[in-house]
């Protein structure tokens, strides 16, 4: 079996490209025999000749470099083809559609089958993400704000803010697959007017064979199906990418708290023995860096000319299917990540204690604003916090030798501020209502 990274690329190879587009010309066929448009003896013949194997796509290629696109020198190939077999078959080849009709109802089967992709590994991703959430809810870490130390959370909250914004993800794939997959089929200005009065006729017979859902009207310039797809896949891309920056800032050798899993040949360096790069997340951020730019790309070409476009259409051709592969390489990898991470909650642990208990003062601060105020205690913990740092000491021993806190608390309550476990709020809840909307 193909790792789910190779697969994505595959989706759009040549070969496959080409492969949908003949889908096409023999669903088209079928469609129109059984509509009484050509001969019922039509379709066998042409469904013959509709394999990509038949058909050499460099050829291709080079022709349609000439021609503006690939489905002129494909229907022109296909016809000869079909002639081969059967002269009178091959004169309802294409019959009434349009080049855009076949390159963009091609390119929505791939995208169905990105779409099914995507789902499943998303699923995989999801799942592993609950576990590790619902694993790690007492694994204390501490939280960065400003890529510096605030308070003290748990390795699960962390993963559930991830599990969160992928299950969103999913959301929102999920809704707008009625919306952006729809079978596009206008003939030459979108009104079908070759097939007379049996163009609806045909459409909706087309549809149903390749099982797409059939528009109310043709939409060759009206791009915002093929835009919609490319943002969904740039919101994906982009929330990859957070979790791999969080991910390698937690790798770093100064911080050490995961490590990508290990394998032979994995994240090593040409010079350095010792180093264990995070080759993963180097990969997703990769993508998240360079998808924003081409969904950027499929945004501009929506602004197209009349009913056919001139330079818009083309531009989507190898844009959309790169932000594809981009982004479905990406989720494959924090996939393999993901299922092999190495957690290291001890120095986890160590790294809040980095900070001699500054990581405690907000704790502190609360504590004392019951019977200080909100001003005083902040000041207080202010001034603290400062000695604490000057003088190289916990900021526990010094809130404890503090009259002012000694007048108002005992000691057993100063020390107990200083558990990471006892200051996370609504953490635990907020992983259990996550893991649970998740599986629902």
């Amino acid at each position: 079996m193909k790792p789910s990274s190779s697969i994505y690329s595959d989706l759009f190879a040549e070969r496959s490209t080409l492969q949908r587009m003949l889908d096409f010309e023999a669903a088209l066929a079928r469609a129109e025999a059984v509509t009484g448009v050509i001969p019922k003896t039509t379709p066998g013949p042409i469904a013959l000749c509709c394999k990509a194997e038949l058909y050499d796509p460099q050829e291709i290629a080079e022709a349609a470099a000439h021609a503006g696109n690939t489905a002129i020198p494909l229907v022109k190939f296909l016809t000869a083809e079909v002639k081969e077999i059967d002269a009178n078959a091959a004169r309802y080849v294409h019959w009434g559609a349009t080049s855009q009709d076949v390159i963009d109802t091609g390119l929505m089967l791939q995208l169905r089958e990105a779409f099914d992709l995507i789902d499943g590994d998303l699923a995989a991703l999801c799942a592993t993400l609950a576990k590790l959430a619902d694993a790690h809810r007492a694994t204390p870490m501490a939280a960065r704000t400003w890529m510096q130390q605030a308070i003290p959370i748990t390795l699960g909250l962390k993963f559930a803010g991830w599990l969160d914004a992928l299950n969103r993800q999913q959301g929102r794939m999920s809704a707008a697959r009625p919306r952006i997959l729809a079978l596009q089929f206008g003939g030459a200005a979108g009104s079908l007017a070759a097939l007379g009065d049996k163009g609806l006729q045909v459409s909706a017979a087309l549809a149903a064979e390749l099982k797409l859902p059939l528009p109310d009207i043709p939409w060759h310039t009206e791009r915002d199906r093929v835009a919609e797809a490319a943002t969904l896949f740039g919101l994906l891309a982009g929330t990859l990418g957070k979790i791999a920056r969080d991910l390698s800032l937690m790798t770093q050798s100064e911080v050490a708290e995961i490590a990508e899993p290990a394998a032979p040949g994995r994240g090593g360096s040409s010079s350095l023995p010792h180093k264990r790069n995070p080759v993963s997340c180097a990969a997703v951020l990769a993508a998240a860096i360079q998808v924003p730019g081409l969904v950027s790309t499929m945004l501009s070409a929506m602004v197209q000319e009349h009913e056919r476009a001139l330079g818009g259409w083309q531009a989507e051709w190898e844009t959309l299917p790169q932000i594809v592969r981009l982004t479905g390489s990406a989720l494959h990898h924090m996939m393999t990540l993901m299922e092999g991470l190495e957690i290291n909650a001890g120095r986890m642990l160590a790294n809040l204690e980095a900070t001699r208990g500054l990581v405690y003062a907000e704790s502190a601060s609360m504590l004392l604003a019951g019977r200080l105020g909100k001003e005083t205690a902040h000041e207080l913990l202010q001034k603290a916090s400062n000695q604490a740092t000057k003088e190289n000491r916990h900021l526990r021993d010094v809130l404890l030798e503090d009259a002012t806190v000694r007048a108002h608390f005992p000691n057993s309550a100063i020390v107990k501020l200083f558990d990471p476990l006892l200051y996370l709020g609504m953490a635990n809840e907020f992983i259990t209502r996550t893991i649970k909307t998740v599986k629902e």
